[in-house]
């Protein structure tokens, strides 16, 4: 009877010893950020509505949000962070090297860069799809009238390998222009070098709305040839940092879908007797020690830039000056596909 027990009494100890083993999150990133007093943040050029700076050097969007709330959840403050602007070229490198501590430069998320380039990507901020910008005066209605055409983009992106694929699985001949920098890319196409222009539908918006001559010249076709869904990345190696640079971004989805808000977290922090609003507002259990950090984590994110769904609003949706619908990148429960796993 005995040795029939010993198993199960084993494997019994050995989940309990996990349960209340003290987690290792004394990472070196987590380390240096605190030491720096700063998190590095690696970001695009100037992308209306995910990162981009105005005329006194302030940084706004969605990608900037997301490291202002990592921050604000480190560090205590969403200000104290180095927002550092990378080409398509230099972003991959510089995560490398360690000069950044994240990139959050609306990224897509594939194989290849998850399995070979030593990095991890975090959570998904945003799906998008890759479309096509054309001038009006063309006529064009569908991205397969667009033959013989001549398509500018940026070279090093998945933008360029899709539309390569996308025309050829369709058997229609194009010509690819591609420029290093993304702003190249676009000016070329606004001063008549090229009949279209594809990227990211997202990124097409604000180009049209923000960089066209007139933007009621142009149109954005149907077509959506790709699925991009854009993620932050940090290096492998530092589970401790990527497990914060991960339950960041979820804590935010989570508080819009518990109705916790930029505005109503200190009334609920004072009053809400709901456990997962109490998780979030930092009354509830402690979750911040299993990542290195204080009970009020995740509260500080949320007082620095609201929900996912006030964050989307501001910097994409209704009250932005790209006014893109929420789409797939509603909640999970409204129909989209935003969803965190629980923070609990």
């Amino acid at each position: 009877m005995k040795n029939r027990f010993r198993p199960a009494l084993a494997v019994a100890a050995t989940v309990a010893a996990f349960a209340t083993a003290a987690p290792a999150f004394a990472g070196k990133t987590l380390d240096a950020v605190k030491q720096r007093g700063t998190v590095k943040c690696g970001v695009t050029n100037g992308v209306a509505g995910f990162s981009a700076p105005d005329t006194q050097g302030n940084w706004s969007g969605l990608d900037v949000d997301t490291c202002r709330a990592i921050a604000a959840a480190v560090l205590g403050d969403p200000k104290k962070v180095d927002f550092v602007p990378l080409n398509s070229q230099q972003r991959f490198s510089a995560l490398q090297a360690g000069e950044i501590d994240i990139l959050a430069r609306n990224t897509t998320w594939t194989l290849t860069r998850d399995a070979s380039l030593g990095f991890n990507f975090t959570t998904i901020t945003y799906y998008d799809g890759q479309g096509f910008l054309v001038p009006k005066k063309l006529k064009v209605t569908s991205a397969k009238q667009l033959k013989n055409a001549t398509i500018c983009t940026q070279s090093g992106t998945t933008n360029e390998k899709n539309v390569s694929d996308y025309f050829r699985a369709q058997n229609i001949p194009v010509k690819t222009v591609v420029f290093e920098s993304f702003e190249a890319s676009f000016k070329a196409f606004f001063s008549g070098r090229c009949q279209a222009f594809t990227t990211d539908a997202s990124a097409l918006a604000g180009l049209r709305n923000k960089e066209a001559p007139n933007p009621d010249d142009y149109v954005i076709l149907p077509e959506l040839i790709s699925k991009e869904p854009l993620a932050p990345l940090v290096r492998r190696g530092d589970d401790e940092w990527f497990a914060i640079a991960k339950w960041v971004p979820n804590a935010l989805i989570e508080a819009e879908e518990f109705g916790v808000t930029q505005a109503n977290a200190d009334e609920l922090k004072a009053s809400s007797k709901d456990p997962a609003q109490q998780r979030l507002v930092g009354t509830g259990e402690d979750l911040g020690k299993l990542l290195g950090l204080d009970k009020d984590w995740s509260f500080r994110a949320i007082k620095a830039v609201g929900n996912y769904g006030e964050m989307f609003e501001r910097n994409v949706g209704p009250k932005s000056v790209l006014k893109l619908p929420r789409g797939s990148n509603n909640l999970w429960s409204k129909g989209g596909l935003i969803y965190a796993p629980p923070v609990r």
